[in-house]
């Protein structure tokens, strides 16, 4: 019967996508269904006047994983989807006006330290970079790019010995400032606590590893297209290497037998006889009516949601002499506006992040750009009535990007998305960053990607391990992959 029936991979997200280049580079026979327009998922785009913007992830580490996706179908990430490496990475810019850029290299690095903080803090963070890389070694193959759909998955001894020598197992806040003094380089340190959906103080320290994937493995970008280039690539890799792909096609139900999956039916009625079925789209929503109610995982009884964000999107003439791609204005508060969000309310200084992609790097017209600017908000799970709230936010952000020398983007084309805008997108809790990382959700505790109770049922995505991040979700699309293979010798 699995010689006969496909694999169906419900969305066509970077994780349903991985999950069929996989399959279909070794020859099994896949049907990708997508109910919008185009590839994409959560790494989409939006449209206001001639200008086109991404609208997902805009920070991409970890090219290698990429490069492994690709490879997998025979194909070359140089030639198919060229890649730029930014310089610098970030730009941070502190609120008393000092900034840092953070490059390429271990001693240029060093150096951008040295000029900001002293010499004695220049040696603290290259002794603070190297423990990074231990943290990281210690991390990734076990526990990051390894399959957790089993208990014993975390129960391994060496590597958890390895993980707390390396101090994995502090918060994170005091981990960082245990070797680096400066506030500014703490923070430089201990922002990216937020991809994980966690204030700094409250996430463990194996979260350490974000700040090395982007500072120190570094953040690139496509050549041309934008971010929303990586998902059409793939879904070209993967009908190059035999998947079908259904867009404008919404998948109404999946169908279990005693056995386990059987069959996929969509909304106009047809029904896609299958043999294993990954689901990559939003699991909470799945879990709602997309998958028999055997699916049910006790992970996601009480889920704890990430922060939310606003998010605007700007077409502008030219582009801000002398700013770098990504830029980070940190606000005067710091923790402060982590307990804010905690409390679902909006953060009273909050920092943002700035991308302003070189020209052509974008859908802008000659001689024009684009300029995003992201605040973290409360997701809907605050109750915060958004209707009121969300014009009083984008003046304040509309004020702050004039105070920080962006212009009056008042009149700009535009396009803006708050915590509704992402719930009707399809995010559960209006937060495109899913199920935050606290220990109950990570790993073998994070939504299972293999159903216990329905052979042949898979997940992929953001909200399954490894977790959020485009490295992760690409992993998590072919650890479902694996699975099927094994499943089918």
């Amino acid at each position: 019967m699995a010689a006969r029936h496909p694999v169906v991979v419900v969305g066509a997200g970077l994780g349903g996508l991985s999950a069929a280049i996989h399959l279909a580079a070794r020859g099994r026979e896949v049907v990708v269904v997508e109910a919008r327009d185009e590839p994409g998922g959560c790494c989409g785009s939006a449209q206001a006047g001639p200008y086109r913007f991404d609208t997902g992830p805009s920070v991409l580490t970890m090219p290698e994983v990429l490069a492994e996706t690709f490879g997998a179908a025979g194909e070359d990430l140089d030639a198919v989807l060229p890649l730029r490496r930014l310089d610098p990475f970030y730009r941070l810019a502190f609120h008393d006006g000092s900034s840092l850029d953070v490059v390429a290299g271990a001693q240029r690095m060093a150096g951008n330290v040295r000029d900001l903080c002293g010499p004695a803090e220049a040696a603290r963070y290259l002794r603070f970079r190297r423990r990074l890389g231990k943290m990281f070694e210690a991390e990734w193959s076990s526990f990051i790019d390894a399959d957790m759909t089993r208990l014993r998955c975390m129960a391994r001894p060496y590597a958890l010995l390895r993980l707390a020598a390396a101090g994995g197992f502090r918060r994170l806040d005091r981990y960082v400032a245990a070797q680096l003094t400066d506030e500014r380089l703490i923070k430089a340190h201990t922002f990216q606590a937020l991809y994980a959906g966690l204030p700094p103080h409250k996430a463990l320290a194996i979260y350490a590893v974000i700040a090395h994937m982007d500072t120190v493995g570094g953040v690139y970008y496509p050549s041309s297209g934008g971010m929303h280039a990586i998902p059409r690539a793939m879904a070209t890799a993967a009908e190059k290497a035999g998947a079908s792909i259904r867009y404008g096609v919404r998948a109404r139900r999946v169908e279990a037998g005693w056995s386990g999956v059987t069959e996929v039916r969509l909304d106009g009625g047809e029904r896609l006889p299958a043999s294993h079925v990954v689901v990559a789209c939003d699991l909470p929503r799945a879990h709602a009516g997309l998958l028999p109610e055997a699916a049910g995982d006790w992970r996601l009884r009480r889920p704890r949601y990430s922060p939310s964000c606003l998010v605007m999107h700007f077409g502008i003439g030219g582009r801000p002499a002398g700013r770098a791609h990504h830029t980070l204005h940190f606000g005067n508060q710091w923790a402060g506006t982590f307990d804010a969000l905690a409390a679902g309310r909006p953060q009273p200084d909050p920092s943002l992040l700035v991308t302003c992609p070189e020209p052509g790097g974008t859908g802008a017209p000659a001689g024009h750009s684009t300029l995003s600017a992201l605040e973290p908000v409360p997701n809907l799970a605050s109750g915060a009535d958004w209707d009121r709230l969300g014009p009083r936010l984008e003046e304040r952000l509309l004020a702050r990007l004039a105070d920080l020398g962006y212009g009056d983007l008042r009149a700009a084309p535009r396009t803006t998305f708050d915590p509704p805008a992402w719930a009707r997108l399809g995010h559960s809790a209006g937060t495109p960053f899913a199920l935050d990382h606290r220990f109950r959700q990570t790993g073998w505790f994070r939504p299972s990607g293999r159903s216990r109770r329905v052979p042949g049922l898979h997940f992929a995505g953001m909200h399954t391990a490894p977790g959020v991040g485009v490295p992760p979700v690409l992993i998590s699309g072919r650890l479902a992959a694996a699975r099927i293979l094994e499943d089918s010798r």
